[in-house]
């Protein structure tokens, strides 16, 4: 197999920067653009092409910056308009390349669009979001549809002032673009794109890409009795005028020659999924599918019990979503961790001090291994896990998490046994893990900030901190650091590579291989926290296997498989 006319992205590793958590240059508390600007040498020097950097936009932070007050204004404690400028042009002068985050299926409330909008029903503006009558049923005033948000609680807001509701998929304090309105999209495209791909960026990560043409808004099957709220996740995700959107929004883009990469939630349909990556299609490069990362979720995303998943499923997630390029003109992409996920060591290995190293590892030749375009996310590059159990609730800060253990107190008045269950789900599957201060060293506030960060700290920064890791080549970053160079090396095998899964049903060893033309790989990856008897699947097994990297230093390639090793052979 060959891909013609190979893009840059598609070879690239891209770091993803949480600008809140990164590192704060001011002592303020909070990270900032300086503080990203202060680390570039760090980051050139884990081997990644590209950052992406996490809203900077100036936002009231109901949900952490996705919630946007202005596109063209940088959020003061981050710094300003001219900040952005010099790191993009900082990194620019490295040879990375600068993504943003691109928000724009919703505004925060504080808008001015949205300002105007709701100020009365006949101003220029007012179907520049979703307004809608009430509906009522027995003379009490109801919302236009059954519909649950992403945080909890109805999709609409009922506005005193105009007496209609308005929708809002998220937070109410984000209500939703009508993308509908041809005017509402240029102003769009005018104010969140070009403002910054004319200062340079190289491309954008887009948020929500799916949700921007919602259909009829009918109301979603029951399938929670117990609540007057229904997902609707399949009812307002790739509505009928998805391709027709992001055709012209790309149209924007190919101007700039800026890579795209969406987030595709509810979308089960594969077709569905290639049409917005073909790249005849002309609409995004590739996107984010969800398979691998909600492995183990609840109905309700927290309603479950950790590692609520068997490696056969894992399995099958990643097969999906690897095949996604397979003798298409598609691409697909690589990531474990992001801003809405917790750490993938606690999740898919063990954070038992004794494993955590080991799990990061293993993790980490694993996605090398994978085809498509790399994604890590800060703190990943030195195996941070979750924060612990024993934190109290005060320490979750994200309206996720606070909104689903409100739910819960509320459904069962404050059982303590219900309660439990939800912190113990928190303390797996909460975004607040991704947001706690990168570790640097082990100093106070973990060298993040000179003064009390706005979240608190890990308490592990002695054993996990990026300072000592820098020297040490057998640490988790060592490992990150060799496994990219490797990828670069077999790019063709590792990125562009053909997947197939041996032994589906193993629970305990995940076998693939990777083909490209007449070069073939196989990977072997224990996921058990105990020593396993080296076993090469039947299919390979006449194959002269050649270790080409195990995770675990100093293995001759031939004997038994220690607790959370992983190994590349090369097969001729």
């Amino acid at each position: 197999m060959t891909i013609p006319d190979r893009k840059w992205w598609q070879s690239a590793t891209v770091y993803q920067i949480y600008p809140a958590s990164f590192k704060d240059s001011n002592g303020d508390g909070v990270g900032d653009l300086q503080g990203i600007i202060s680390e570039l040498d760090y980051i050139q020097s884990i081997g990644v092409d590209v950052i992406w950097i996490c809203p900077m936009y100036d936002s009231p932070q109901v949900d952490m910056g996705y919630d946007i007050s202005d596109y063209e204004k940088v959020y003061p404690p981050y710094g300003t308009v001219a900040d952005m400028e010099e790191l993009i042009q900082k990194c620019h002068e490295r040879g990375l390349r600068v993504l943003l985050d691109l928000v724009v299926n919703h505004t925060s409330d504080q808008h001015a669009w949205f300002q105007e909008s709701r100020s009365s029903k006949d101003n220029p503006k007012r179907d520049w979001y979703i307004w809608r009558p009430a509906r009522y049923v027995n003379g009490e005033r109801k919302p236009p549809n059954n519909w649950l948000g992403n945080f909890m609680g109805s999709v609409w807001e009922w506005d005193e002032h105009t007496q209609e509701y308005y929708l809002h998929l998220f937070c109410p304090e984000q209500p939703d673009l009508n993308w509908e309105n041809p005017e509402t999209r240029q102003a769009i495209y005018k104010s969140a794109m070009e403002f910054w791909l004319e200062r340079g960026v190289d491309g954008f990560r887009v948020d929500t890409v799916n949700m921007y043409s919602k259909g009829e808004m009918l109301d979603a099957p029951v399938t929670d009795p117990r609540s007057e709220w229904q997902f609707a996740g399949l009812q307002y995700c790739n509505g009928p005028r998805m391709h027709e959107f992001l055709s012209e929004m790309n149209q924007v883009l190919e101007k700039y020659d800026a890579m795209t990469v969406g987030e595709c939630p509810h979308t089960p349909d594969m077709s569905r999924v290639l049409k917005y990556v073909s790249a005849k299609e002309k609409q995004l490069n590739m996107v984010f599918q969800f398979d691998v990362v909600d492995i183990g979720q609840g109905p309700y995303k927290f309603q479950t019990t950790p590692k609520n998943y068997t490696l056969p499923q894992l399995k099958h997630a990643i097969h999906t979503t690897q095949s996604l390029h397979r003798g298409t003109d598609a691409w697909t992409t690589v990531f474990l961790e992001n801003h809405d996920q917790s750490r993938s060591i606690t999740r898919f290995t063990s954070d038992a001090p004794e494993h955590r190293v080991a799990g990061g590892k293993l993790l980490s030749l694993m996605m090398t291994a994978l085809s498509g375009t790399m994604f890590i996310y800060q703190g990943q590059e030195i195996g941070m896990v979750n924060f612990p159990l024993e934190w109290g609730m005060e320490e979750y800060k994200d309206v996720d998490s606070t909104n689903y253990y409100k739910m819960v107190a509320e459904r069962t008045h404050n059982d303590p046994v219900e309660l439990e269950a939800a912190h113990k789900s928190l303390q797996h599957l909460a975004r607040d893990h991704a947001r706690v201060p990168l570790s640097w060293d082990s100093t106070p506030n973990a060298g993040f900030s000179a003064s009390k960060p706005w979240m608190r700290s890990l308490p592990d920064t002695a054993a996990c901190n990026a300072r000592a890791q820098q020297k040490d080549p057998s640490s988790v970053l060592g490992f990150w650091k060799r496994m990219l160079a490797l990828r670069r090396q077999y790019a063709d095998l590792l990125i562009y590579g053909d997947f197939d899964v041996l032994e589906k049903e193993d629970p305990e060893v995940f076998y693939f291989t990777k083909t490209y033309g007449t070069k073939k790989a196989l990977a072997v990856l224990n996921f058990t926290d105990r020593e396993l008897a080296l076993r090469i699947p039947e299919e390979v097994r006449d194959q002269k296997a050649e270790l080409l990297v195990s995770s675990v230093d100093g293995r001759a390639g031939d004997e038994g498989l220690v607790a959370w090793e992983g190994r590349v052979y090369l097969l001729s």
